[in-house]
């Protein structure tokens, strides 16, 4: 906490939106391109997802383009297998980073781990023009090299000299928090990181109006830190903040492109690997993966 000095007077950043979205089964979206993500662009898109493991097998095959997706696990595992990465187990602060870039199928390169229920985040980020048609970035990465700096996981960007290993565009950060009863923690955004946002997975946040489980806020702009406690039990939560996208969004199903015809490029390039991938699921496989289709 932050002491004022004799004469001055502190502002606390205010939340401007909270909401807990719509749910489908074990997914809740709380926001997409077309609503709230035009607040806090770069962040576009945000999924919590909670239930049985079980759900994970009925993921189904699906593409995107112009964006990267980041999925963290909050409880729980899950297992991926990938040509690149190889075998391995994501847990709580583990991550799965794909930049779809020009175009991507993906959804079945990971698969039920151990636990009996799982919970977690997607995230779409929205890229900048010379990215958005890019190549495909894939990275898994399990918890043990993802760093802390006390309370919080670095999933993307820099915080407090420590950099994330995953290869995201500069101008963001995204953290996981984890707080005990009780506990206090004050985030100072980067020069520049305008946009604010967080979302509760469990437990309670004073900040300083209450954010209670499974709500996301988004916090007015500006660049003033803000102070948060947990409240009666241990709190887990995800917190971005980033330089605004400075571009329009045009938008397909699951694409997000700065203009009409990155967007239009994007689909072509979809719908092209979508005939190699059908050829693909055709031969006989020996396991249910499917790796992510580029």
């Amino acid at each position: 906490m932050h002491t004022a000095a004799l004469g001055e007077t502190i502002t606390q950043r205010q939340i401007s939106y909270r909401t807990k979205g719509r749910g489908h089964g074990p997914i809740v979206r709380l926001m997409g391109p077309s609503d709230l993500g035009h607040l806090i662009k770069p962040f576009v898109f945000l999924d919590l997802f909670e239930g049985e493991s079980s759900f994970i097998g009925g993921m189904q095959l699906h593409p995107h383009s112009g964006i990267a997706t980041v999925t963290i696990i909050t409880e729980g595992n899950l297992r991926f297998e990938d040509a690149d990465s190889g075998k391995g187990v994501i847990d709580y602060g583990g991550v799965e980073w794909m930049r779809a870039g020009g175009g991507v199928w993906h959804g079945k390169e990971m698969s039920v781990g151990t636990s009996k229920r799982i919970q977690g985040f997607q995230l779409w980020v929205a890229l900048p023009p010379e990215l958005e048609n890019a190549s495909v970035d894939s990275q898994y990465l399990e918890s043990n090299v993802m760093p802390e700096v006390g309370p919080a996981r670095v999933i993307l960007g820099m915080h407090q000299g420590v950099q994330s290993p995953v290869r995201a565009p500069a101008g963001m950060n995204y953290l996981l928090v984890t707080l005990k009863p009780g506990e206090a923690w004050t985030y100072t955004p980067p020069k520049g990181h305008e946009s604010l946002w967080l979302c509760v997975s469990r437990g309670s946040l004073t900040a300083p109006q209450s954010v209670t489980e499974g709500e996301m806020v988004i916090f007015e702009p500006g660049s003033s830190a803000v102070t948060l406690s947990a409240e009666q039990k241990d709190t887990f939560f995800v917190i971005g903040s980033a330089t605004p996208h400075p571009y329009n969004l045009a938008l397909g199903n699951y694409s997000v492109h700065t203009n009409p015809a990155a967007m239009q490029a994007g689909e072509a390039k979809i719908a092209e690997i979508s005939v190699r991938l059908r050829e693909y699921l055709q031969k006989p496989k020996q396991t249910t993966f499917v790796p992510v289709f580029k």
